[in-house]
Order: C-alpha cells, then sequence, then structure tokens
C-alpha cells in the first residue's frame, strides 16, 4: 500500500467504494488522513463500514471542512451531468481528484525521481502496459504495474528512487489526475469511444493528451489525426515528441513494419527488433503496443538486445487475443477485450477463415466499420442485445446464426469450422460490452475459456 502523507491531518470526502475506492480509503488512512466515504451501493457502505472506514451520507456533512473529494473514476464528472457528489464539491469550492493524482502526489512528495511509465489510448494501452512491465523486469528492474490494468495504483509498494511504476490510465483517471506527471508519457492512439462520458471526441482527446502536457518523455502513436494534431500542438510549444506509427515513416521516433521494429534518424532507419513467431504479439495493433513498450524502455535505458529477449518471452494477456488452444485443424481465440468495433478489427485482421463470436450491449456505430473485413469470416454467430442489428449489417455478406447465447455461438461455431476440413479460426471478439449478458468482459471471456477447454 502507498500511505497518501498529502492529506495528513486533513478530512477527505470518497465517494464510491469499489475496489479502486476502498483501497484509497484505506491509503488516505494510513497517512494520516479523516476520511468520509459514501456510495450509492448500500452494500458497499456496509462493506467499508466492516473496513474500519468512516461513512456517512455526502449530502448532510459540512464541505466547508472537507479538503478534497476523491471520485471513483466509474463516477461522471462532466458527462452527460455530473454527479451528485461531484456538484456538491463544486459549490464549495473543493477540489475533485482520483487516486493517481494521490499517487502523483505522494511520487513527488517522496521520490519524485522514481520512473513512471504512464500509458493512455482507446486501444492497446493494457498489453502496452504490460509488455513495458515484463521488459522492464527482464532487465532485471525493479516494477510495479497497476491502474486500470487491474491492480488499484494506491495499492502498490510505495515509492521508492529505484522503483518502476508503469501505470495504465483510462480517459476517467486521466480526467481526475490534473498534475500527472510521469518519466514518459504514452499516448497510443485515439479512436471514438466514452463519447458519452467526455461529450464529444475531441474533449475525450484533450482528456487522454492531459498524459503528455507535463511529462519528460512523450511518445505519441500518430496514425489518427488526433495523435498527430498533439504531436504538432507539442512541437509548436518546442515540447520533445518521439513519434511512433505502423503505417507511416516519422523522423526521429520508432516505426513497426509488417514483423519489424525500425528506429529512425532524420533520414535513415535501424532494425532493431524481428516479431516473427511472437504470437502473443499478432497483429498490427500489437505492433503498435510493441512498438511504443520498445520506445518506452529504450529511454529508460534498457539495450536493444534485452528487449529483443524480452519481447520474445512475453506471455500476453487474457482475453486479447488470447490462444486458447487447438482442437485438429481449429484454433480458439479470446479476444473478450474487444468491446468496440475499431477493437474487433484488429483480431479479425489477424486471421482468415473466421469463425466470429460477437455481440452484445452494442455501441455507438455497430459493426459496419468492420466491412473490409468481412472476405475473412467463413460465418458469424451473434449473442447478446446486438444480434438482431449486427444480422441486418452482415445480411448478404456474411453468413449468420443468432444463437443469442454465448454457449450456443461456441457450440455452433467450432462444429461448422471442424467440418470445413481446413485451418480455421473460432474467435470470440464481440465488438461490444458485455453488460447485458456478462458483469465485465473478464467474466465473459473467463467462460468463453472454460466452454472451450471443455471442448478439448
Amino acid at each position: 500500500m502507498i500511505p497518501v502523507t498529502t492529506f495528513a491531518g486533513k478530512t477527505v470526502a470518497v465517494f464510491g467504494l469499489g475496489g479502486s475506492g476502498l483501497a484509497t480509503c484505506q491509503a488516505l488512512i494510513a497517512g494520516g488522513a479523516d476520511v468520509i466515504a459514501f456510495d450509492d451501493d448500500a452494500n458497499k457502505v456496509a462493506q467499508a463500514t466492516q473496513a474500519r472506514v468512516g461513512t456517512a451520507d455526502l449530502r448532510g456533512i459540512d464541505w466547508s471542512g472537507i479538503s478534497a473529494l476523491v471520485l471513483t473514476p466509474g463516477v461522471p464528472l462532466t458527462h452527460p451531468d455530473p454527479h451528485w457528489s461531484a456538484k456538491l464539491a463544486t459549490n464549495a469550492g473543493v477540489e475533485i481528484i482520483g487516486d493517481v493524482e494521490l499517487f502523483c502526489r505522494e511520487r513527488r512528495a517522496h521520490a519524485p525521481d522514481a520512473p513512471f511509465v504512464a500509458i493512455t489510448g482507446t486501444n492497446g494501452k493494457s498489453t502496452t502496459t504490460a509488455l513495458i512491465a515484463h521488459l522492464l523486469r527482464h532487465a532485471g528492474r525493479d516494477v510495479q504495474m497497476g491502474g486500470n490494468i487491474g491492480v488499484p495504483v494506491l495499492q502498490l509498494e510505495p515509492p521508492a528512487a529505484a522503483r518502476h511504476y508503469v501505470i495504465e490510465c483510462s480517459s476517467y483517471q486521466l480526467d481526475l489526475a490534473p498534475s500527472i506527471d510521469p518519466t514518459i508519457g504514452i499516448m497510443l492512439n485515439v479512436t471514438p469511444d466514452h463519447i458519452d462520458r467526455h461529450g464529444t471526441i475531441e474533449h475525450y482527446a484533450a482528456v487522454k493528451s492531459r498524459i503528455l502536457g507535463r511529462a519528460k518523455v512523450r511518445i505519441i502513436g500518430v496514425d489518427d489525426e488526433y495523435g498527430r494534431g498533439m504531436a504538432k500542438n507539442l512541437a509548436a510549444m518546442q515540447r520533445e515528441v518521439v513519434p511512433i506509427s505502423i503505417n507511416r515513416i516519422v523522423p526521429h521516433g520508432y516505426v513497426g513494419g509488417e514483423r519489424n521494429i525500425y528506429r529512425t534518424g532524420a533520414s535513415e532507419a535501424e532494425d532493431i527488433a524481428d516479431l516473427t513467431g511472437i504470437g502473443s504479439l499478432r497483429g498490427s495493433h500489437n505492433m503498435q503496443n510493441a512498438v511504443a513498450a520498445f520506445a518506452s524502455c529504450s529511454a529508460l535505458g534498457v539495450d536493444d538486445e534485452t528487449l529483443r529477449q524480452g519481447l520474445r518471452t512475453f506471455p500476453g494477456l487474457a482475453h486479447r487475443m488470447e490462444e486458447i488452444g487447438r482442437k485438429g485443424a481449429v484454433l480458439f481465440i479470446n479476444d473478450s477485450k474487444a468491446t468496440n468495433a475499431d477493437s474487433a478489427a484488429k483480431a479479425l485482421a489477424s486471421f482468415d477463415n473466421i469463425y466470429w463470436i460477437a455481440g452484445g450491449l452494442p455501441k455507438e456505430g455497430g459493426i459496419a466499420g468492420l466491412a473490409e473485413f468481412f472476405p475473412r469470416i467463413a460465418k458469424a454467430y451473434l449473442i447478446g442485445r446486438a444480434a438482431p442489428d449486427f444480422a441486418q449489417t452482415l445480411s448478404g455478406k456474411v453468413p449468420c446464426d443468432i444463437a443469442e447465447t454465448l454457449d450456443v455461438a461456441l457450440d455452433h461455431a467450432a462444429r461448422d469450422a471442424a467440418a470445413a476440413g481446413k485451418p480455421a479460426v473460432v474467435l470470440l471478439s464481440p465488438a461490444c460490452a458485455s453488460f447485458d449478458q456478462f458483469p465485465n468482459f473478464e467474466v465473459r471471456g473467463n467462460r468463453f475459456r472454460e466452454l472451450v477447454q471443455g471442448l478439448l
């Protein structure tokens, strides 16, 4: 745990008592703060009380004595409407921050030179975070990994001079981290997502860009217009940028080819790594992740040969292009983390003869934007609330089976793929949120893995 000493002797309100919220309360208390915590879920309030966290309805407290409101990232700060706790804090002139901001303040107070790599982007940030942590550990560094990837940042070990922090940051977390100042800030990409929470894609991109403003090294994916805009704006302010790309040559940066990574100068390019045969880094999206990881670890002083060795031992992440196993000529892939069409596109681009399981709680835009990949799909098996709309989009282009549930979809897909008599891939890449049938994408992916293992 990281005790939050920067609020010692002060009273802090905390709203949201899930995993990160409860960890925040405990870290504040350990650092000497008085905490008043609350949640709209009475069960979570009861759990916090049992954990010896002081609780009270924040609508009935005296806000004049509150130093800060620490808001859980899942609670609306601005859109579609600020949560009632945020309104109360704003009306009282109380700052609203999150757990990543608390971490940043503790690092500055106790170990400002501790290397801190912060990663964001619409897609790929979890794999990039895990890959950077893996490469640094392979190089013998003391590494703490957390944030949006699963371990609340305040549950990590306390800051120390040689301790490296590799932190995945969602847009929600960045919205609550006004002073984030990483050693290396990485912005991978921006595509439409979470517009309901940010109002417009322009605001969403602006929130993402906060990871770069105070960073010592700024690594920016320039393959979309928003990343290029961020790089251009920073260059205009004479801020140094390390551009990365997988579809264009960029000077003084890093470029991913079909399977190779290149370091570029003003006019020359050096071949520095080959990803051929690394199954955990299959696909162009993982090339971008690998390029970003290589660039960041190089900036931290890890030599190229150590990084090449580390790439080859990366196991990958669960639910992200995860190879579950083979049965005959059929490969089973769990890509449950693909909760939007852009993420699903990465998986569809990586295989041929795909028996595609898709659907769930649909997001804006559906799957019409995936049309270029339809020729790769042998058949689609549609589940959840999105099934009728997806079937209409695929009509006349891809054979469909409205399976409704995951178990039925897998049963039909495995049967049809085996009957084809040639190499095939059964791919769960839903292009949807999971919330109509599963609590989250992890539960959905775990269920798929269990079902596949039953077949194997």
